[in-house]
């Protein structure tokens, strides 16, 4: 059963996103914030890592930097999956230097995205 990590500070997305991974049987975890996510990351194993860019306490790219204390570059860019509704061509760039997948919200396709984050 694949391990999941969902990083979002807007619960409604947050517990949406938990509710349909779950119902397709993967085990997943939650955090608001993004310091204490780093703790679950350094902590627990998780297969995939859907971290929102913009979050209350750190960004997104704070969070996958402190994940370099326990994962690759290769490792970073299989595990995590980087939500954001600003995507310009500073946080496109940077993403791509992390060889993350990047999703835009709201979703255009909600299948497609879902696939993407558990693949």
């Amino acid at each position: 059963m694949k391990h999941i990590l969902i990083i979002e500070d807007e619960i409604l997305i947050q517990q949406s996103l938990k509710k349909l991974f779950e119902r397709r049987g993967l085990r997943v975890d939650v955090s608001a914030s993004g310091k204490t996510a780093i703790d679950m990351i350094l902590s627990t194993d998780y297969d995939r890592i859907i971290c929102d860019l913009m979050l209350q306490d750190i960004s997104g790219f704070d969070v996958i930097e402190e994940s370099k204390k326990r994962f690759s570059a290769q490792e970073i860019g299989q595990k995590f999956v980087i939500m954001t509704a600003y995507n310009s061509p500073q946080v496109l760039s940077r993403a791509n230097s992390y060889q993350c997948k990047l999703l835009n919200k709201p979703f255009d396709n909600l299948e497609e995205a879902l696939r993407l984050m558990t693949e």
